[in-house]
Order: structure tokens, then C-alpha cells, then sequence
């Protein structure tokens, strides 16, 4: 979609393991990077981890603002299906966005997905203001970004400072969407939500187990960690939780 140079630190990653495959997405104007720590302590524990990037992220906001819901979910889908060509199993892990990304991947792949772990996800946006924004055309062109809110000091995230509305309209249909299928949603779940989230509002973690179908929801609380928790205080503790989460399910 674009010439342009990837970002430095947010190139997409390939950890070989086992046939049991881990997809691990990052979120919204942000990069593999904010998931490369989980990715490494996943294949740590044996597994083969792909992190993809996002098709218009970690490029530029001017990449990103011609890209929409369907470009990120073909990035989840190709690298899917790249994991099933050596993986019997594909589990899959996101953050924000990417939790998004992934209970709408469990949705309408139920076949593939074994289990989906969600942090920080997002399904009903709640913001009144951000509402506002998205279909005004009297609208700037971009809106401050959302990245980087971490506890954890001098930890940055790899992410834009700024957002295209217009993809900003796409995340937020992206997350309607999701939400209605959450019903459909048969895998076994792992919800992790930080309790102090200045980007998503915390009800949303409580939200998605209500609705989800599945007949196993695991739903975590995060004391010490904001939005981007994959690489806040609580890293440690949320790679442990999602390897024990897949070893449950896959034996091994």
C-alpha cells in the first residue's frame, strides 16, 4: 500500500518453535514492537509466535490513512494462514486493537482459532467526544494520538502521534462489529483487563466475558499497568498467564 520506510523497531516478527502456533497482534497506530517481549517469552515456552504488522501502521499516519478495518484483518488472516502451513494449532493474542482483531478473528475463523486472549481489547468505544469526530467533515485530518500510555517509567511505545480520522472511523466500526459477534465466539477465552486504562475504558473487559459464548471465560485484572500493559508492569505476569492459557488447552 505504500513505498514509504517501515519504522525502525517495527518490523514484524517470526519466532520458530513447535507446531503449536501463537498469533500475537499489536493495536491501533501501533507496532509490533508493543508485542515483541510477549512474543519472545511465548516462544520461550516452546511455541512457534508470529507478530505481524498491520497493514498501514509503523509506516507513517499518511500510510495509515489509506488503509481501513478489512486491510488490518487481511495483515490477521495472512499471517494466520501462514502459521497453519507448519502449526496443527493456532491460538492468538492482541492487545487493544489487536484484542479486537482477535475476537473478531475467533469469530469467523472457529475451525482455526483454539483459543483467544484478549488485553486491553476494545469493543464499544464509550467516548462521546471521539463520536463526535468520526463522521464530521469540518474535522481536521488527524487527531492527537492515543499511544504510549504506560506506567512503567521511561518505557515508551513504538506508535503514531497522530491519528487519520478516517481510520480512526474504521477502528471504531471495527469494534461495533466485533461486539455483535461476540455471541458467536465458541473457543476458550482469557480476558485481561488493567483496572486504570486511560485509552479503553475498563468496562470493556467485563463486557466482552458477558457476552462471549464461549463456555470457558478466564477474566484477569491488571493492578499495575495501563493501556499498552504488554509493556508495562505487568508484562511478566501476562506472558506467564497466556502460556499457561495455551498449555491448558493445547497439553503441551
Amino acid at each position: 500500500m505504500t513505498n514509504e520506510n517501515i519504522m525502525p523497531g517495527a518490523e514484524p516478527f517470526f519466532f520458530a518453535g513447535n507446531d503449536i502456533g501463537v498469533l500475537v497482534s499489536h493495536g491501533f497506530t501501533g507496532t509490533p514492537q508493543s508485542m515483541r517481549y510477549l512474543g519472545e517469552q511465548i516462544h520461550a515456552a516452546g511455541y512457534t509466535v508470529m507478530g505481524p504488522r498491520l497493514a498501514g501502521h509503523g509506516v507513517s499516519p499518511a500510510a495509515m490513512a489509506k488503509t481501513g478495518a478489512a486491510d488490518w484483518i487481511a495483515s490477521i488472516e495472512e499471517a494466520m494462514n501462514q502459521l497453519r502451513q507448519t502449526c496443527k494449532q493456532i491460538y492468538m493474542v492482541g492487545l487493544s486493537m489487536g484484542g479486537t482483531l482477535t475476537l473478531y478473528t475467533a469469530a469467523k475463523h472457529p475451525g482455526v482459532i483454539q483459543g483467544a486472549v484478549t488485553i486491553n481489547a476494545v469493543v464499544r468505544v464509550g467516548s462521546p467526544g471521539m463520536a463526535a469526530v468520526a463522521y464530521d467533515r469540518t474535522a481536521p485530518d488527524t487527531v492527537p494520538g492515543i499511544g504510549s500510555d504506560i506506567k512503567a517509567p521511561d518505557v515508551e511505545e513504538l506508535a503514531y502521534k497522530e491519528v487519520p480520522v478516517t481510520a480512526f472511523r474504521e477502528a471504531y466500526a471495527l469494534a461495533a462489529v466485533t461486539h455483535d459477534l461476540l455471541p458467536t465466539i465458541a473457543c476458550p477465552a482469557l480476558v485481561i483487563t488493567a483496572r486504570e486504562d486511560h485509552v479503553v475504558d475498563p468496562t470493556n473487559g467485563p463486557l466482552i466475558a458477558q457476552r462471549l459464548g464461549s463456555s470457558r471465560i478466564e477474566l484477569s485484572w491488571l493492578d499495575d499497568s495501563y493501556h499498552v500493559a504488554t509493556l508495562d508492569n505487568d508484562k511478566l505476569r501476562i506472558a506467564q498467564q497466556v502460556v499457561a492459557f495455551i498449555r491448558s488447552i493445547a497439553g503441551q
